[in-house]
């Protein structure tokens, strides 16, 4: 393969992962329409049409298919392999993407990553906030975060936090106002501030269990976010009941400004994992990343 196909396959494989030439051009650091040029000289090298640009989209051919999945893998393990390169200088460095919610990077992640970048200043952590259940190996993360019950066999995990549970709560002010809710289904006569889901845009249904009976309840109110952190603040303001993971609402509870209720119908889940493939390419810096957030349980 000549020099000039191989840097064009390069611009290819941008422009497609990124489904626009703008970002792909930013994160090349090149123009828009220099980039745009390399690739229609490529299709008219190959003959081939590989992306079809609308004014609001850009989505591979067959063809632009068929070279991503044949070709892109081999363009990572070669960026996997010129990143390890650091680990013959004894110095860890290179890039590690992570996808996690907003609440486990202000929890879990950040305060762990403190100590990690100050031992290993060479090395970069690149976090993604998103609520949704992201494809870690199609948006080429190294890793993500998820509940226990969300790891799936394809994936290597190891534990962040012990098990966590979900709670509710309330103001003292808006208690005042409205009678605490005795089993989940009072909630429906409360104003509970509500999460859009993004993976399918439903409303989330806060779930319950006691006795090993498992409860659903689809609660309404006057506000709904896709954030964990507006509601937490709306909570605060009395506008209304919110379900969050108690780690987010810890600190409210134990001075006093938030009330929690329903405790005996808040079950305990398995906590968080970091999760990532079981073919990852296990660099040095991915490695000590792993070992940094892992949770180690006190024995006592």
């Amino acid at each position: 393969m000549s020099r000039e196909n191989f840097n064009d396959l390069i611009a290819f494989l941008a422009v497609a992962r990124e489904k626009s030439f703008t970002r792909a051009a930013a994160k090349m650091g090149v123009s828009q329409s220099a980039l745009s040029h390399t690739v229609r000289l490529l299709e008219e090298r190959l003959g081939l049409r590989l992306l079809t640009r609308t004014t609001r989209s850009v989505t591979p051919t067959n063809a632009g298919d068929y070279l991503i999945r044949n070709i892109g893998p081999h363009f990572d393990q070669i960026e996997s392999q010129i990143a390890s390169l650091g680990e013959l200088r004894d110095v860890p460095s290179g890039l590690i993407r992570v996808t996690a919610t907003d609440d486990v990077i202000a929890y879990i992640l950040r305060p762990r990553i403190e100590q990690f970048l100050k031992k290993y200043p060479d090395v970069k952590v690149e976090i993604n906030a998103d609520l949704k259940l992201v494809d870690i190996v199609a948006e080429r993360f190294d890793a993500g975060v998820r509940l226990g019950e969300q790891v799936t066999k394809e994936m290597t995990s190891v534990p962040l936090t012990p098990d966590i549970r979900f709670v509710v709560v309330g103001t003292k002010s808006y208690f005042r106002k409205n009678a605490k809710p005795k089993v989940p289904h009072d909630l429906l006569k409360h104003q509970c501030i509500t999460m859009r889901l993004p993976t399918h845009g439903g409303i989330y249904a806060w779930e319950f269990e006691k006795n090993g009976r498992d409860v659903k309840v689809r609660v309404d109110g006057p506000l709904i976010f896709n954030s964990i952190f507006p509601v937490r603040d709306a909570c605060l303001d009395g506008l209304g009941l919110a379900h969050m993971p108690e780690m987010v609402a810890e600190k409210y509870i134990a001075d006093g400004r938030l009330v929690k209720v329903l405790q005996d119908w808040c079950p305990y889940w398995t906590g968080y994992h970091l999760c990532f493939p079981h073919h990852h390419q296990n660099t040095m810096p991915f490695s000590l990343f792993v070992e940094a957030m892992r949770y180690e349980p006190v024995e006592s």
